[in-house]
């Protein structure tokens, strides 16, 4: 029977997934439109400045280009995110080293880089600033004025309310302070960033490209072009991988491509090369977290302060939201009977950050699992005794005073996972081997939570809408704005209208995103796509099937039963296209819709910083086994394994694939991925000299799942997209502090970086290594 088919839980093959492997999927540069030319940027060669004179070389036949400059621009010189201080292209003055300037288009796609090397610019340069630090001094003010100077944006968030008492610091057994300090990190997607814009004066603009969220491509081009949503349509091709990377920054070569198109009279292709798009593009906030923390001698967690500053770049763009989830991600999943976080998001003149998979999580978890483990050191507990003492459960409050009323057993995933990675039998292994070796091996844990959906009220401003549709053939097809770059998007919520309409998965047809014809269901980040966006699409073909019921009991009476408005308990696919054809017959059309509800239990306090932050959260336990050679000074990683409770697993296959890549991006991040700054431009933006994982460097990956169904997901999933960004590189420079007896703390950890801890001359207070005769010795201070 058609009821006891199990689509959600098992693997079906990718919705797009043959398209792809036959080289049948078109991205963005396969595509040609009649009468297309390509497009060019000129960019700022200098971090800050004001522009003094621009010249044209004559050598340039400029009169076969189009150019575009900010007086072209018909609304607002400005891309539009959270604020509106980032200009579509500068004026007078400059910010960022690459920041665009000119706008190039000709027909000819190898012309254009001989043109953009022959506009001229010369500058009045300003002092830049290239650090947190430097912008917290306010010598230099790159932005805003006042108070807000140099700052985006900043949080304060307090338990209860209140701040912490002074006598818990006076009285505390210990208290422990550090710094944990993260580098910036390329996205390093696939496919380049890559537009097609087209401009009729009559309907308006048309982009279609590589992105995550069409609509917020639809509001930059109402800002820049003055004009209505509804004239303003974007399309997204197939995309070949995003990881945050597509959220915000399809705005700007977007409206840069649009606005080429417009001046030309020609579509405009813009893609841009790798170099330019790892110079140009968003990548992961630097951060450095400083954490004080009051503990009792018995290991309890009494009160904790923690200061979060991201580097944000020289515009806002999306800091302020990045810099909100990791303020709530930064206590972890432990209980604090007091607690003050300070966060802020700074300014420099680096190209502005952006969004990346974790979005601020991974840069609060890495120095608060860091730090969990020097808080061990200092007490004389082991890592895994200090956070049983200390960790969240089912009925205990977040640090927002958010009531965790789902289960939740970080006891039992500990315990999981420490057995199934044999973690003390390593342990004592390691230990007894180490100091014999030059090779140190050494094995170290992580664990955390990640909140699924927007932050707060995020999703009921969002107000996110999905249709189904059921086409003349009488099969449904959604109607959504998510978009699949790889992670499996269209295949789960296929699966989820699959099971909620009892139909095979083969029958179920999705659209590709387009605002001319689907609904905004909200941008395809936050680990929002299953949980929310999938909820709506289980309720949407709910109300499909109650609209059909009446239809589908008739068909059922034939073989002996009475026809009813109640949903049948069986009926075949055939028995469904029948129904469907007969209502689109009788009717013409069939589209039903499911709006976002925010749950009746879901209060948030913008202001106040307190509520439920998340519908639900995922948790999770990583182990990393390290080896570090002390001869030649490298760390890798040589076994990983993963345990983590994630609601309803939808797609196994697809789960795990998540997770193998979020562990590997975050190897990188931990071990390899290195961002090198030179007067605010990229030095090393080519794959030849930015240094990342290959498939060599990547260890065994062991993937576990612990289900207990979400009610706020179809059939009980929760995210579980960003989830496996956030532990590795806690566990991995925790592994290798126990391989090492070193407190490295600061990522990415390089061989140069171990080189020069363990060639230091000891000093009094600090750590100590002999490769050759020992293992760990530690002589720090401890409190």
């Amino acid at each position: 029977m058609t009821s006891q088919l199990q689509i959600v839980g098992s693997s079906p093959i990718r919705k797009e997934g043959t398209a792809k492997v036959l080289g049948r999927a078109l991205y963005v540069d396969d595509i040609s439109l009649p009468g297309m030319w390509f497009g060019a940027t000129v960019r700022s060669t200098i971090p800050r400045g004001r522009i003094t004179s621009i010249a044209f070389d004559p050598a340039i036949p400029w009169n076969e280009y189009t150019i575009v400059s900010a007086a072209d621009i018909p609304g607002e010189n400005c891309i539009v995110h959270l604020t509106k201080d980032h200009p579509c292209l500068a004026i007078s003055h400059v910010n960022h080293a690459e920041e665009p300037i000119f706008l190039l288009a000709h027909p000819n796609r190898s012309a254009l880089p001989a043109a953009v090397a022959a506009v001229h610019i010369t500058y009045e340069e300003l002092p830049a600033i290239y650090s947190i630090e430097d912008s917290e001094k306010k010598e230099q003010v790159i932005w805003g004025e006042g108070e807000h100077a140099n700052t985006f944006k900043t949080y304060l968030m307090q338990k209860d309310l209140k701040p912490i008492p002074d006598e818990i610091w006076q009285t505390a057994d210990y208290i422990v302070e550090g710094e944990y300090r993260a580098g910036a990190q390329e996205q390093l997607y696939i496919e380049n960033n890559g537009v097609i814009a087209e401009y009729d004066p009559e309907k308006g603009v048309t982009v279609r490209g590589s992105m995550q969220c069409p609509y917020y491509l639809v509001h930059a081009l109402e800002l820049v072009f003055n004009l209505p949503a509804e004239k303003c349509r974007v399309i997204q091709t197939e995309t070949g991988g995003a990881f945050g990377g597509k959220e915000d920054f399809p705005s700007v070569i977007g409206s840069h491509a649009a606005l080429l198109a417009m001046k030309s009279g020609h579509p405009v292709k813009l893609c841009y090369d790798r170099a330019e798009d790892m110079a140009a593009t968003t990548k992961r906030h630097p951060s450095r977290t400083r954490h004080r923390t009051a503990v009792s001698k018995d290991g309890k967690l009494l009160a904790g302060e923690i200061d979060f500053a991201l580097d944000g770049g020289a515009y806002a763009t999306l800091s302020p939201v990045v810099l909100s989830r990791g303020t709530i991600h930064a206590p972890g999943p432990y209980h604090w009977p007091h607690l003050t976080v300070r966060a802020k998001a700074m300014a420099t003149n680096i190209p502005p950050h952006g969004a990346f998979r974790g979005f601020g999580a991974p840069q609060s978890i890495f120095a608060l699992e860091r730090h969990m483990d020097k808080i061990a050191k200092v007490v004389g507990l082991t890592p895994e005794e200090l956070r049983r003492r200390n960790f969240l459960g089912t009925g205990g409050h977040t640090a927002t005073g958010q009531l965790l009323k789902d289960p939740v057993d970080m006891q039992h995933l500990l315990t999981r996972a420490l057995e199934e990675s044999s973690y003390h039998a390593k342990r004592g292994q390691f230990d007894r081997e180490n100091p014999t070796s030059t090779i140190k091996r050494g094995v170290g844990f992580a664990t955390f939570f990640h909140g699924a959906g927007f932050t707060g009220s995020g999703e009921r401003r969002l107000n996110s809408l999905v249709e189904i549709e059921l086409t003349p053939e009488g099969q449904p097809r959604l109607l959504v704005s998510s978009t699949e770059f790889g992670q499996g998007t269209n295949t789960i919520l296929c699966q989820i209208a699959a099971q909620t309409l009892h139909l095979p998965y083969d029958q179920i047809l999705i659209a590709q995103p387009d605002t001319g014809h689907v609904p905004n269901s909200g941008p395809t980040v936050a680990s929002r796509t299953a949980m929310v966006v999938g909820k709506l699409i289980e309720r949407a073909a709910q109300s499909l099937l109650a609209t059909l019921a009446p239809l589908l009991s008739s068909r059922s009476a034939v073989e002996g039963s009475a026809a009813t408005s109640d949903i049948p308990h069986s009926y075949s696919p055939e028995d469904f296209r029948h129904a469907a054809l007969y209502y689109l017959a009788e009717h013409g059309s069939l589209k039903t819709e499911a709006r976002y509800q925010s749950p009746g239990d879901i209060f948030w306090d913008d202001e106040n910083y307190r509520g439920e932050a998340y519908p639900a959260y995922a948790w999770a336990v990583y182990v990393a086994e390290v080896a570090v050679d002390t001869t030649t000074y490298s760390a890798s990683v040589t076994s990983f394994y993963t345990l983590q409770e994630v609601g309803k697993v939808l797609h196994p296959i697809l789960a795990a694939g998540q997770i193998e890549g979020g562990v590997a991006q975050g190897i990188g991040y931990a071990l390899y991925e290195k961002c090198i700054w030179n007067n605010g431009h990229l030095a090393n933006n080519q794959m030849t000299n930015y240094i990342m994982p290959t498939s060599a460097d990547i260890p065994p990956i062991h993937v576990s799942f612990e289900e207990i169904p979400s009610p706020h997901g179809a059939f009980g999933a929760k995210g579980i997209g960003e989830l496996p960004m956030d532990g590795p590189a806690p566990a991995i420079l925790n592994a290798i502090e126990h391989a090492t007896g070193l407190a490295f703390t600061e990522i990415p950890l390089l061989p140069e970086d171990i080189f020069e801890r363990i060639t230091r001359t000891p000093e009094a207070g600090s750590e100590s290594f002999d490769p050759a005769t020992a293992g760990p010795i530690f002589s720090e201070a401890t409190a």
